[in-house]
């Protein structure tokens, strides 16, 4: 992470014009496909003694222009601030789009871009900008060499596995429970966060207490079924057994997530829990009663004990 980092929540809020290399994009999920590219930029920027910067919109496009709703997300914004932090940059401008950005002209856009940046050159991958995709790379290469920046449009694709890393790619794993195939996506452990709060306690009447995490609605959630995870508070680190899903068992009512963190007991109610997911073990289903669950836990638990490591 740049030791200058700043994040500001709109274009019009940056303070300092300078001379900006500046990535363009959703950047959900921050995965190995946007590493690369932000890298990239950075490593030109720092060569050229510019500041390297990246632009980025919640709500998502497609959201506002197809009234999309419901999760939608691979992170949060501020954990995507975070993972953007990280390639090196030194701004992110998390801007608000709405329907009087959807609406702005492309040339309107960059010349915002050029007075509240100084902007020498617009990274991104495959992208337009503007009102109806008007802003696409002959148009921006030809508005560019009016305005004193160039494009930098990076073709060069990352793979994982032999196909394309991209953020349709890790929703779609993600969907099926494919834990692997996101976290080799990801380049990292897909995580998932909330405060803890008081359930119903019935995971400690059968002797397999769960921290149950208040996840945010518009994040995406792995496929319902059992996972090896590691939960972190603080600064320490446990192993945990995490259901996500219905408790067709129990209730069957509302989505849940909850973790059983091993060799664990305390009150960490109201407390904030990061769930770093590592694989799947198995789907979720119904059982005959309680009793089979706690079989069937004790045999998760066996299980994820032989697929995590423990701190040291």
């Amino acid at each position: 992470m740049s030791p200058t980092f700043e994040r500001v929540d709109d274009l019009a809020n940056v303070a300092d014009r300078r001379p900006t290399y500046l990535a363009i994009g959703v950047f959900d999920g921050v995965h190995r496909g946007h590493q690369h590219l932000l890298q990239t930029m950075v490593a030109e920027a720092r060569r050229a003694g510019a500041r390297p910067a990246v632009l980025t919109f919640f709500p998502h496009p497609r959201a506002v222009i197809q009234g999309l709703t419901g999760r939608l997300y691979l992170t949060t914004v501020d954990r995507r601030v975070a993972l953007l932090a990280q390639q090196g940059l030194e701004l992110a401008i998390v801007q608000s789009f709405n329907e009087e950005l959807r609406t702005t002209r492309a040339a309107d856009f960059v010349e915002q871009l050029c007075r509240a940046l100084d902007l020498r050159q617009l990274w991104g991958g495959s992208f337009s900008l503007g009102y109806k995709r008007e802003g696409d790379a002959d148009f921006l290469g030809r508005l560019g060499r009016k305005k004193g920046f160039t494009v930098c449009l990076m073709d060069d694709l990352v793979t994982w596995q032999g196909e394309r890393v991209s953020s349709s790619r890790i929703r779609r794993a993600l969907s099926q429970g494919n834990i692997e195939e996101v976290n080799g996506c990801l380049g990292r452990p897909f995580c998932v966060s909330g405060q803890v709060y008081r359930g119903d306690r019935r995971g400690k009447q059968i002797g397999f207490p769960t921290a149950n995490l208040t996840v945010w609605e518009q994040q995406l959630l792995p496929a319902n079924g059992v996972y090896a995870t590691y939960a972190k508070l603080g600064e320490k680190r446990f192993a945990a057994a995490t259901n996500v899903g219905v408790r067709p068992t129990v209730d069957g009512a509302a989505l849940s997530v909850e973790a059983h963190l091993l060799d664990f007991d305390r009150e960490i109610y109201g407390q904030v829990l990061d769930l770093e997911f590592v694989a799947r073990v198995r789907d979720e289903r119904k059982f005959s009663g309680l009793e089979a669950l706690k079989a069937q836990i004790a045999a998760d638990i066996a299980e994820i004990k032989g697929l995590l490591v423990p701190d040291r």
